[in-house]
């Protein structure tokens, strides 16, 4: 389903000619009309000052991917090698194998100017049969990985109707007529697929093919390489071309990590989803609730969204997930994943959405430690509405007992996985809630006022009681607690003496949290430790905004 789905989407695309793909060419060589050479230096399209086009302009050039040490030219568009014979290196093997690569591209222009009669490709390969390299000046930096193509006066044969279609026949494969896993039809399958998927993290840097297998392990009914899963050459020149194309755009692909998620609709939407789950703003939020398709309608119920998340190993594309909903449905889940995880910063503010990458990074110590696993379940959750696995919030609450202290991602992402596993409380946990009476919740607050006497009472102090306390007190409350209320009587006592307001704000609150507790819990689980968190984090919260306003009143 996932090819089909690309090979419609490419239906939509201003695709290349058969057998054709963007490239960077380099090297132009010049002629005339009768084949002699309007210059004797080929022009370079390169501009060494800009990286970015150092090995040439793009264009659109017959394609061909090579393997083995078979001698397989590119028509009209390949490298010094085949189209002057020039050896890649000193090497004895190259400087052998450059005549027959030379010589195969001869034999293939010949072909293509007899059966076309196109004068450009004439002009062409009247200049290749008349020792081309005695009347060149070529450069001693002459990059011999970089593509040359042709100008006859003003002339590029590759762009030449005749010239495009000889090489699409010459994409046709011959025998292994089977049936197209993609369209269906009984057309010759490719024994491999010529396009390579470029931009998939952690693949190679020549590309990674979608569909391989190179042991017997992986080959079934003595079907070998891509047989094993037979793809007609339209459909997999498709495929390629849509999903290289959804690769190369950021507002298609998402990379974090390894692993790259894509997406596209059926019909083209102004929404865009990838910048609203990477890096979102409360105005994208607010535009994906007030948008047309934000609320039922037919046009939307008709679109579908598609996405897929992909991870690579070596030479091969790994297909991690893959997504087939409606429109509607897709934006009802996101919705619903912006709202779940919604709660105050740090210091009180308004909350702010987060994006993947700061929910993931809640798990781990660096970004670059996130596992594929986690963000094809980030993303599953996000886009397909799945209930969030109780893993990640735990490893959230291992971080925040690991660094002693919540962080707003960490709390975001606790939210996001309690109410997945509690939707009855659907709208809360946003601030701090003075009615919830669950004891690790209590114990979390608690934790958080304990801190802020200590703060009070001790401007400046370098280790509070939650850098040595916060690991032990939100899973085992019990066995620290008593302590800690104890020895938080000398700092309310010096509140009481040096800072009265504070001393009656701060007793109080105390005194509240611990009229709902009966006895300290002496241990909590999973779940209680993800109550203790967000206690802990909306206290704090809180706090810090009343510091702020009478500071603002001062």
């Amino acid at each position: 389903m996932f090819l089909q789905k690309l090979v419609e989407y490419a239906n939509s695309l201003d695709m290349p000619p058969r057998g054709y793909r963007r490239k960077p060419v380099r090297y132009i060589i010049e002629l005339r009309d009768d084949g002699s050479l309007a210059s004797t230096v080929p022009s370079d399209t390169s501009d060494p000052a800009s990286g970015k086009t150092k090995r040439g302009v793009e264009r659109r050039v017959p394609e061909l991917r090579r393997s083995g040490i078979a001698t397989s030219p590119i028509l009209l568009a390949d490298n010094p090698t085949y189209t002057l014979g020039i050896p890649k290196s000193e090497e004895s093997k190259d400087i052998k194998r450059a005549p027959a690569c030379r010589d195969s591209y001869r034999d293939l222009m010949r072909q293509c100017a007899e059966e076309t009669e196109n004068p450009a490709v004439l002009a062409v390969a009247h200049f290749l049969e008349n020792d081309p390299l005695s009347s060149l000046s070529l450069d001693d930096g002459l990059d011999l990985t970089s593509t040359i193509t042709f100008r006859v006066g003003d002339v590029f044969p590759i762009d030449e109707p005749a010239v495009r279609d000889f090489w699409a026949q010459r994409q046709d494969v011959q025998g292994n007529v089977m049936q197209c896993i993609v369209c269906g039809q009984e057309r010759p399958a490719l024994e491999r697929l010529q396009g390579a998927i470029k931009g998939i993290p952690g693949g190679q840097s020549s590309g990674t093919s979608i569909i391989s297998a190179n042991e017997s392990a992986f080959e079934s009914y003595g079907l070998e390489h891509s047989l094993i899963a037979p793809i007609c050459a339209a459909c997999a020149e498709r495929f390629t071309f849509a999903l290289n194309r959804l690769l190369a755009d950021e507002h298609h692909r998402l990379i974090i990590g390894n692993t790259v998620f894509v997406y596209w609709t059926r019909e083209r939407i102004e929404f865009d989803f990838l910048h609203a789950l990477s890096d979102p703003q409360p105005e994208d939020v607010r535009a994906l609730l007030q948008s047309p398709w934000g609320k039922p309608a037919t046009q939307v119920e008709a679109n579908r969204f598609y996405a897929a998340i992909l991870g690579a190993s070596g030479g091969r594309t790994q297909i991690r997930e893959w997504i087939d909903i409606s429109l509607e449905e897709a934006q009802r889940n996101i919705l619903r994943w912006f709202e779940r995880q919604r709660i105050v910063g740090p210091w009180g503010e308004e909350p702010q959405p987060l994006g993947i990458r700061s929910l993931a990074a809640a798990t781990v110590r660096d970004l670059s430690e996130v596992t594929p696993h986690t963000m094809r379940t980030l993303l599953a959750v996000a886009i397909m509405g799945r209930p969030l696995p109780p893993t990640l919030p735990q490893l959230a609450t291992q971080r925040a007992r690991v660094e002693q202290t919540v962080h707003h991602n960490h709390a975001a992402l606790v939210k996001l996985g309690y109410l997945s596993r509690h939707p009855d409380k659907e709208g809360t946990m946003i601030e701090l809630d003075v009615s919830n009476t669950e004891p690790a919740y209590l114990c979390g607050r608690l934790l958080a006022e304990l801190e802020q006497a200590q703060r009070t009472a001790s401007p400046g102090v370098k280790a509070t009681i939650v850098d040595r306390y916060y690991g032990t007190a939100c899973t085992a409350p019990g066995t620290v607690f008593g302590t800690l209320v104890q020895n938080a009587q000398s700092h309310l006592s010096k509140l009481e003496r040096d800072n009265r307001p504070a001393y009656v704000g701060i007793q109080r609150t105390i005194e509240d949290i611990l009229s709902g507790l009966n006895a300290f819990p002496k241990t909590l689980t999973l779940d209680e430790q993800s109550l203790f968190a967000l206690g802990y984090y909306h206290q704090r919260a809180h706090n810090r905004a009343q510091a702020l306003a009478h500071k603002k009143e001062d």
